[in-house]
């Protein structure tokens, strides 16, 4: 154990290390090529390189370097575990707060996603982008324990105008609350009502706020209060899997929403 950290040690002290490592694994490099890639001195270049030749991570065949079998295994290993600590630190933030129980895919997955929070100057940030994706899509699917005015006004434009197709099935407690005010009870008649809509109303609390546009995710993060604290979105293939059936899921357990009811 101790022998295997001091070799971790020694890779992550020196991002050049790293650079050289990364590179070749990738392929042969010539010394010059690798100097242009990492940006390394001679000495230092020269220093790292005689240390990979002594751990047999490398090999220099007709003046070129190249990894050994477990030299790319490490590379390999040391990419791994940066591209772990880069997602954790982005998401470390909103851990707290994320449904991890609900979340079926390894968090790795959300490596590129985009997280946006509210300021101070912007309070509504999270909610903000998710109104400006459904503002152009043309495919919604949504499952959530709320559906608020701003989201209900972007969905009813689009659908009526027959830009968008929208599938929502949101909690009972979302649905009454739109039809307690006069106004917004007539738009959601009228979203219901249109053609390439189609709304269903769960009787029980559903836990997590979920918007898929055009293949997009989007998740709102709350803390224990109700307060939003984030929205994550990402197009990552296996996030969007576990979207799609948490969907259908609640989609399933849920009954249709008929504009007459309202």
């Amino acid at each position: 154990m101790e022998s295997a950290l001091a070799e971790i040690e020694f890779l992550a002290l020196s991002s050049n290390r790293v650079a050289v490592l990364e590179t070749l694994a990738e392929g042969s490099h010539a010394r010059s090529e690798l100097a242009d890639v990492t940006g390394a001195s001679q000495p230092t270049l020269g220093r790292i390189l005689r240390d990979f030749e002594e751990r047999r991570w490398i090999t220099r065949i007709d003046g070129e370097y190249e990894t050994t079998a477990t030299g790319r295994m490490v590379a390999e290993g040391m990419t791994d575990l940066l591209a772990t600590v880069e997602t954790e630190t982005k998401l470390r933030p909103v851990t707290e707060w994320l449904p991890a129980e609900s979340m079926a895919f390894d968090l790795g997955r959300l490596r590129d996603a985009t997280i946006t929070v509210p300021s101070r100057m912007r309070p509504s940030a999270p909610v903000k982008r998710i109104n400006e994706a459904l503002g152009r899509a043309t495919d919604v699917q949504v499952c959530s324990h709320a559906f608020n005015e701003g989201t209900l006004e972007t969905v009813r434009e689009r659908v009526v105008d027959g830009r968008q197709r929208f599938e929502g099935v949101f909690s009972r407690t979302a649905i009454d609350a739109l039809a307690e005010d006069d106004t917004l009870r007539v738009r959601l008649r009228e979203l219901t009502g249109a053609e390439g809509t189609s709304i269903r109303r769960h009787s029980e609390e559903i836990p997590i706020a979920i918007t898929i546009a055009d293949g997009r995710v989007y998740l709102l993060v709350r803390d224990d209060d109700g307060v939003l604290q984030a929205s994550i979105d990402t197009d990552d293939p296996e996030v969007l899997s576990w979207a799609r059936s948490v969907h259908e899921e609640y989609w399933d357990a849920a009954t249709p929403l008929e504009p007459e009811e309202l």
